[in-house]
């Protein structure tokens, strides 16, 4: 059953890839670019780090962490979608930071990385569309090194009275409009408001991070709580007296 769900998403993401940088700009009214600013300020990354970003899509997320590195720091960007990659492939080009970004396809629920990898794991509004979250949460703590950090930016519910049935009719029926009128995709869009909807809670979030092994959870929440950071570090090894 997570295989075909799998499937059947990543066949999405490959429909949508054309259009997914415009779309993005505008459902969010341009704000994504302003939390993963706000988020990237917040990660301590040495430059010579070694970084994973996981559900990379057209890789904006990947270059921001690049231009952060030298040589030979670097950053895999990771995503299930080649036409996704292949966008993500452009951008690394037009940037001239070959040297420091690799691009891999594959199951972010399986990752081909051998433990304690990482000095760092980012994972960008990619989360919420993995069919059995725990187990991605599980290969992130493993590939991370210990003392590492998981980076999670995600859509999420605001919760003030005033806000969220706003939140909630923007998402239901005027999402949903522009994946016709900018897209011609309302299908594809009906789905992604769905998954955004019923997602975690940014306290279920940080709860799952708990329960996966992270230790020192925390979390900033963004536009009244429309989207969400949350950081959880790797536990250090403690070797025996």
């Amino acid at each position: 059953m997570a295989n075909r769900y799998l499937h059947n998403v990543q066949g999405l993401f490959d429909t949508i890839a054309p259009n997914y940088d415009r779309m993005n700009n505008i459902i969010s009214l341009g704000t994504h670019r302003h939390w993963r600013k706000q988020t990237m300020q917040r990660i301590h990354l040495a430059p010579h780090a070694h970084a994973l970003d996981l559900c990379c899509g057209t890789g904006d997320w990947t270059i921001a962490i690049a231009q952060e590195l030298k040589a030979p720091g670097e950053v895999i960007g990771f995503d299930f979608s080649a036409p996704m990659l292949q966008l993500a492939q452009r951008k690394v080009d037009q940037a001239k930071l070959h040297d420091r970004v690799w691009l891999r396809r594959g199951n972010a629920m399986h990752l081909p990385f051998k433990d304690d990898s990482f000095d760092l794991v980012t994972i960008g509004f990619g989360l919420r569309n993995l069919p059995d979250k725990e187990r991605a949460l599980a290969e992130i703590l493993r590939v991370l090194k210990p003392g590492a950090q998981l980076v999670c930016l995600e859509t999420s519910q605001p919760d003030q009275p005033l806000i969220k049935p706003v939140w909630q009719f923007y998402f239901t029926k005027i999402v949903p409009l522009f994946g016709r009128l900018f897209a011609h995709q309302y299908q594809e869009y009906s789905y992604l408001q769905e998954t955004t909807r019923h997602f975690a809670s940014y306290s279920q979030l940080a709860t799952m991070f708990k329960q996966a092994g992270f230790q020192q959870v925390h979390y900033e929440r963004f536009n009244f709580g429309a989207a969400a950071a949350h950081f959880g570090t790797k536990p250090e090894v403690r070797h025996a007296n």
